[in-house]
C-alpha cells in the first residue's frame, strides 16, 4: 500500500553542515519539535537505543537515524498501540543556507482534516527550526 504523502519544507539561512549537525542530534529536537517537547528522555546505558517519551495515552518510543555527513535525520515514532511511523526529514543546501524538507505521510484512517492539521502542525514546527537557528 501507498500512502498518500506531502512533503513540507523550510528555508533557513544558516550553512548545511551547521543545520545538520544541529538535527543530527536527538536533544535538539525539544527546541522545536512541539511533540517532543513535552519530556523526551534519552536512552539509557542499557537500553536499546530508543528515546522515550511519556504521553497520555502512553509510551512513545523514538529512534532516530544515527549522525551522518548526508543531512539525513530521519526518525520512527513507535505508538503505544506498537504501530511504528516513518518521519524522513533532511537537509540540502541551498545557496548559502539550507533547506530543511520532512515528509508527511497521510495513515491508514486518517481523513481530510486530521491530515491537514498534522500538516499545519509540521508547519509550525520547521518555521520553529528556522527561527531557532537562525537566531
Amino acid at each position: 500500500m501507498i500512502h498518500p504523502a506531502r512533503s513540507l519544507s523550510v528555508a533557513i539561512a544558516r550553512p548545511l553542515a551547521e543545520v545538520a549537525a544541529f538535527l543530527a542530534e536527538p536533544r535538539n529536537f525539544t527546541q522545536w519539535a512541539s511533540g517532543l517537547a513535552g519530556g523526551l528522555q534519552p536512552p539509557s546505558a542499557s537500553a536499546d537505543g530508543d528515546w522515550r517519551m511519556n504521553t497520555p495515552d502512553g509510551e512513545l518510543r523514538i529512534r532516530f537515524s544515527p549522525p551522518n555527513p548526508y543531512g539525513v535525520a530521519d526518525h520512527w515514532v513507535q505508538r503505544p498501540d506498537g504501530g511504528i511511523v516513518y518521519v524522513p526529514l533532511r537537509v540540502v543546501a541551498n545557496g548559502d543556507g539550507s533547506e530543511v524538507t520532512l515528509t508527511l505521510f497521510r495513515l491508514p484512517g486518517m481523513d481530510d482534516a486530521r491530515f491537514a492539521a498534522d500538516s499545519d502542525w509540521v508547519r509550525r514546527d520547521l518555521d520553529s527550526l528556522r527561527r531557532v537557528l537562525e537566531a
